[in-house]
């Protein structure tokens, strides 16, 4: 059960209308998710994740955006146990990156997840046409496509095309689910589950949560639009957790993917306790009063718990608005709950804003930028 300490008031004809804009949107398809997996792809996700840890050291997941930061998040999160390690790649145009990432696999035995709704997605690309070479050279090209898994579109797209044409496993990103609402489909579960994280626990969470946050996410979707119109323009997630700092990564895109648009939305950071009290934490205390800060309080021992109660009264004092999400428990069904209260929220929220939660068209201008520097041609 999510719990918060806050309890603004609300305009429920407002929020309704809102609830009822999400459920009617083209984009909407992770509202009710959890109530609705489709039990055949699960399945296949459950047996290809059992042959991979069969047959590999290392899964590469290879993705950018929401493609990987929300199964990384879990999985740096839960520490899970497995025999297959999961590595990364793909998710910047840092030769150094993809080296280091092609190195720790040298000779074990691996193999990939590509994940890209088009395939296109120019950091991915590179990754992938690295990897694939290496699988090639390792196993010989059968067996290599045998080891390859495309998360990709259902229908169209050149993974989605590659894919069918070479016979790789095939999985879908559904057509109605943005990539950063999408841990829950195939793009996070098939990593999770390699990792050694119960997707069962995770799924049967975030179903029961469709019916149990949506007060809490609501409150806390109030508050932030309460705060931007008052002139707050930075929220600052903390946690006291290390382990959590890719959960916060998620979180950060989410909001900003979500919400920064038409010159609106909350700018969103975010900070590991205790650590950056000692670098962050002058500024929190004693900085610009144009922030606040929300505190995601996971269960924790005696010490940390003190921690989190002198930061709550420390930056009270220092004129910093708290809220405080209360979790249930630091396991899959904590984070069940947890990613889809965080969703749920951030689409009110955006809503709140006058914004599409679920558009991103802002990212388009780097890639054309790119494109041109390249020598490319944009449409």
């Amino acid at each position: 059960m999510i719990k918060v300490n806050f309890h603004p008031e609300v305009d429920k004809g407002k929020i309704e209308g809102i609830l009822q804009e999400i459920a009617k949107d083209k984009m909407g398809g992770w509202l009710n998710l959890p109530k609705k997996v489709d039990m055949s792809e699960f399945m296949r996700i459950k047996e290809a994740a059992k042959k991979i840890n069969e047959e590999s050291e290392y899964l590469v997941c290879i993705g950018i955006g929401g493609s990987y930061l929300g199964h990384r998040a879990l999985i740096e999160a839960l520490r899970p146990e497995s025999e297959t390690k999961v590595i990364y790649a793909g998710n910047s145009l840092s030769k150094r990156e993809l080296e280091f990432a092609l190195n720790k696999v040298g000779d074990h035995d691996f193999s990939v997840n590509v994940i890209s709704k088009s395939g296109t997605t120019l950091e991915p690309a590179i990754a992938f046409a690295a990897f694939k070479k290496k699988l090639i050279e390792k196993y010989g090209e059968e067996e290599a496509y045998r080891r390859i898994y495309a998360t990709t579109d259902a229908k169209t797209g050149a993974l989605h095309d590659e894919a069918v044409a070479s016979g790789y496993t095939r999985f879908v990103v559904p057509d109605d689910i943005g990539g950063r609402y999408s841990v829950l489909t195939a793009v996070g579960l098939l990593p999770l589950a390699v990792a050694g994280v119960d997707i069962d626990n995770l799924l049967e969470s975030a179903s029961d949560a469709v019916v149990s946050v949506v007060e809490p996410a609501v409150k806390y979707a109030w508050m932030r639009y309460t705060f931007g119109k008052k002139g707050y323009d930075t929220e600052v997630f903390a946690s006291f957790e290390p382990s959590t700092l890719y959960f916060n990564e998620w979180l950060k895109q989410l909001f900003g993917e979500s919400e920064g648009k038409g010159r609106q939305g909350v700018f969103p950071a975010s900070v590991i306790y205790s650590t950056d009290l000692h670098s962050l934490g002058q500024f929190m205390q004693d900085g610009r009063r144009n922030l606040w800060e929300t505190i995601i309080d996971f269960p924790t021992d005696d010490l940390n718990s003190k921690v989190v109660q002198a930061v709550r009264v420390a930056h009270t004092q220092g004129g910093i608005p708290v809220l405080e999400i209360g979790v249930e428990s630091f396991d899959e069904k904590g984070f069940g709950e947890l990613i889809y209260f965080f969703e749920l929220a951030c689409a009110i929220s955006a809503k709140l804003f006058g914004v599409n939660p679920f558009d991103q068209p802002g990212v388009e201008a780097y890639k054309n930028e790119l494109k041109k520097l390249m020598g490319e041609t944009t449409k």
